[in-house]
């Protein structure tokens, strides 16, 4: 594996261009370039500093890459590996930071040369805000990223991702795609889509009496409509389990309150509250929560 020369950046949103900060602070002698199909958010990027360049081409901003990360949103990974698969210079790397895996990994083997490595990435890191201007080089520290590989990921590639993610601050699990998929639907996806029915089951009159219980609850609502479409129709079996899942602890508690079975109803509430500070605990202890 060459030497990180110059990492680009391919989506300059509230994660890319988190990316290139803390790329800045944290990799001296890195060049980054970025690039965003929006001709505003190239202006802003280059207005703010977030990157060392900014190109107006998608070609150009690859051409000289030995990383380039995607950061943009998961369905549009397809079409950009065929754009920049002619300029990649012979062993880049291919890496995003998207939430889905099966697929991404997929579209790579199929579209980019085996003299491109395309590895994985999730970095576990962001917020319901999006745009270059929100833009943090500290947004990835105490944070997990997980790095997927499949039977073809060159296993130099992999190491050298896996280094990248640590020395940005965060923690890295390696696991296969299907795995990440699978677990992510879960702990992430679906937490969303329960969010989004949460806040539409509210009437708008009434939700003007909501607490912050939930406004916490119903944060990640908020979430960027076109980013969480992709996600969703990316890994629409997983979630589909996931909701499945959800569907059934409704139903156990709905069945607990009807038939006014308070032993029941406080212990699944119980349950839940335990299972809860179990989880806070070793988020605390492996420092994901300060």
């Amino acid at each position: 594996m060459k030497k990180l020369r110059q990492i680009s950046v391919i989506g300059l949103g509230l994660l890319g261009s988190s990316v290139t900060l803390t790329i800045s602070r944290s990799l001296a002698g890195v060049k980054t370039v970025g690039y965003s199909h929006r001709g505003v958010t190239r202006e802003k990027a280059r207005q703010l500093g977030v990157v060392d360049e900014v190109c107006d081409d998608i070609e150009t901003c690859v051409r000289e890459a030995d990383m380039v990360i995607l950061a943009t949103p998961v369905c549009t990974f397809e079409g950009i590996f065929r754009e920049i698969a002619p300029a990649l210079p012979d062993g880049a790397i291919v890496t995003d930071v998207g939430s889905v895996k099966v697929l991404p990994h997929r579209w790579a083997e199929r579209t980019l040369s085996r003299k491109i490595y395309y590895v994985g990435s999730h970095p576990i890191a962001g917020s319901e805000k999006r745009g270059v201007e929100f833009g943090r080089d500290d947004l990835f520290a105490n944070s997990r990223c997980i790095v997927t590989k499949s039977g073809r990921t060159n296993a130099a590639a992999l190491g050298r991702v896996r280094r990248f993610w640590q020395d940005l601050g965060c923690s890295v699990n390696v696991m296969t795609p299907a795995e990440h998929d699978r677990i992510f639907g879960r702990v992430s996806h679906v937490p969303h889509v329960t969010a989004v029915a949460l806040v539409n089951a509210g009437d708008s009159e009434e939700l003007k009496y909501a607490g912050k219980g939930f406004i916490d609850t119903s944060r990640v609502a908020s979430g960027p409509a076109n980013v969480w479409t992709d996600i969703l129709m990316t890994n629409a079996e997983n979630i589909s389990r996931g909701i499945d899942a959800v569907i059934r602890e409704l139903n156990r508690i709905q069945r607990a309150v009807l038939n006014k079975d308070a032993k029941a109803v406080e212990r699944i509430l119980s349950e839940a509250g335990a299972k809860r500070a179990a989880l806070i605990k070793y988020k605390v202890k492996n420092k994901e929560l300060l």
